[in-house]
């Protein structure tokens, strides 16, 4: 596999990361029908872990079958899979080598009660990553959280130990949590924030939620109101988060939340691109719909992040 001009100049952007995570995150941005062109679309499928079965698969049943999401990731050309460890095994033997795969390595459920801390349980390792053959792991962090020290504390760890054996990380950084209200998960400044601590932490690839405009830090709207930070659009958004990664330096990838219509996933890509960001990692707003739709939308999404739509 050669790699791409585009490929290698963000691998540079890795200084001083051992050559197998670089192979990896090779393999990721190499694969699939974005493959070479350093961006990427990834399919994961946690959340029937974190919502519950129905909730998530129900939609479109086909979706309870794991082998269902391996090959809808290989059709479609998704530059990776990702998904907790029961999920990836169920079908890992079957599928092994055809589409690089990313372990989540620790889940919430929505079985807690609304006094837990907002945390989430280490559910697989870095050795599973390893005997399943995974480019890399997955781990979510809650920034905001009164949780949110022990998870960082977690996440470099395994991270160093994932980097020592040649396995990439993934950070899912969504703020959430007692600091944190329900228009600051979303708003810019927090998202940007979040960013830039999942790659302070060691991710090699980031992924963050789409944000709005809203600010809610007073500090930080001082400075953004003062400099004249342009959060108009959510292009503008996603070249900010962007900004914040150590100025574009880090792969990141915004993840499409909850099922709507096309429109509405095809206009958010566009933001991305238009921003300078990564790719998409769309769940829900695939697998819930039938495998024939999901089909037409992943390739118009590829399509638009090559820049013909």
């Amino acid at each position: 596999m050669k790699a791409t001009e585009a490929v290698q100049k963000i691998l540079r952007n890795y200084e001083g990361e051992t050559p197998g995570v670089k192979a990896k995150l090779c393999s990721i941005l190499m694969n699939g029908a974005l493959g070479g062109t350093g961006k990427m679309i990834i399919l994961p499928v946690d959340q029937g872990f974190e919502h519950g079965p129905a909730r998530t698969f129900a939609p479109n049943p086909a979706g309870y079958d794991p082998h269902y999401h391996y090959q809808l990731a290989i059709d479609a050309g998704m530059n990776a899979y990702a998904a907790p460890l029961g999920q990836l095994e169920a079908g890992a033997d079957t599928f092994a080598g055809q589409i690089p795969t990313i372990l989540k390595v620790n889940s919430s459920n929505s079985l807690m009660s609304e006094t837990a801390g907002k945390n989430q349980a280490l559910t697989a390792s870095v050795d599973d990553a390893l005997r399943l053959g995974c480019a890399a792991i997955g781990f979510t962090i809650y920034p905001g959280s009164d949780c949110a020290i022990e998870m960082f504390e977690e996440i470099v760890e395994m991270r160093k130990e994932a980097a020592a054996k040649g396995v990439a990380t993934v950070i899912w950084s969504y703020p959430r949590g007692e600091a944190i209200s329900k228009d600051g998960e979303t708003a810019i400044d927090v998202a940007a924030y979040a960013a830039h601590i999942a790659g302070q932490i060691g991710a090699h690839i980031i992924k963050i939620k789409l944000s709005t405009d809203h600010l809610m830090l007073p500090e930080a709207k001082k400075v953004y109101e003062d400099l004249g930070i342009d959060v108009s659009t959510q292009a503008a958004r996603v070249k900010h988060c962007m900004d914040s990664a150590f100025a574009g330096r880090r792969i990141m990838v915004f993840s499409g939340g909850a099922k709507k219509g096309t429109d509405s996933v095809y206009d958010d890509a566009r933001a991305i691109r238009d921003g300078g960001g990564n790719g998409s990692i769309i769940g829900r707003n695939s697998f819930q719909r039938s495998r024939e739709d999901a089909m037409e939308m992943l390739g118009k999404l590829v399509d638009i992040y090559k820049g013909a739509a």
